[in-house]
Parts: C-alpha cells; sequence; structure tokens
C-alpha cells in the first residue's frame, strides 16, 4: 500500500534520487533558471522552495541564521552555494516558478522551465 507516500522517486535509488536534486537546486543557485523534465522539477521546486523558506526565515530571525544555514549545508553540501542563497538570492526572490515549455522529440518527454521569480 501506497499510504503517505508522497515522495517522487523518480526511477532512482535514494542517494541518486538525493544527487540529483542537489545539482538541480545548485544549478538554478548559479542559473536563476534550468530547464528538465516536468517530474524532476516538480519534485526540485519543492526543495527549492523549502531552501528559499530557510533563507528568508533567517533573514528575519538572526537567532536562526547559523542553524538555517547548516540546515540548507546538509542540503546543498557546498559554502559557496549556501552563502548565495542567502546573501543575494533570498532578499530578490519571491518564490520559484514552473513553466511548461515543450515536448522533446526524441522521447516524447514534457520539457519545463524552472525559474526564481524576481
Amino acid at each position: 500500500m501506497r499510504h503517505r507516500d508522497k515522495r517522487m522517486k523518480l526511477g532512482r535509488e535514494r542517494e541518486h534520487r538525493k544527487a540529483l536534486l542537489r545539482n538541480l537546486a545548485r544549478e538554478m543557485i548559479d542559473h536563476y533558471a534550468i530547464e528538465t523534465t516536468t517530474v524532476k522539477a516538480k519534485a526540485a521546486k519543492s526543495l527549492l522552495e523549502h531552501l528559499l523558506h530557510l533563507a528568508k526565515e533567517a533573514r528575519e530571525n538572526p537567532a536562526l541564521n547559523v542553524h538555517n544555514r547548516r540546515k540548507a549545508f546538509r542540503i546543498l553540501a557546498h559554502r559557496r552555494y549556501v552563502n548565495r542563497l542567502f546573501d543575494e538570492i533570498a532578499p530578490k526572490v519571491k518564490g520559484v516558478r514552473l513553466v511548461r515549455v515543450r515536448i522533446r522529440r526524441g522521447d516524447a518527454a514534457e520539457i519545463s522551465r524552472l525559474e526564481f521569480i524576481l
């Protein structure tokens, strides 16, 4: 039974899925927008919204700054991305948007663009 099992598995094992989502989040922090399949974009969107929430919460309440940075570091695993997220992106960004772009020609997969709302 699949009761209370809402996680998108993406056809991968746990560690592979974790690495995929980490890489998608890092690319978003670097480029502000990425194109990927819709299912991967939906999974990455929830992770990015969680990271943005941590960063914005730390800006509002300085007592949570170190704690939230450490939580973000557990996900992103690199100080450069955490610093950029908290210092540059969080003050400017309102949220994350998912836009369906096209159907991929080779396998008919739906491609979406994931972008920060400035």
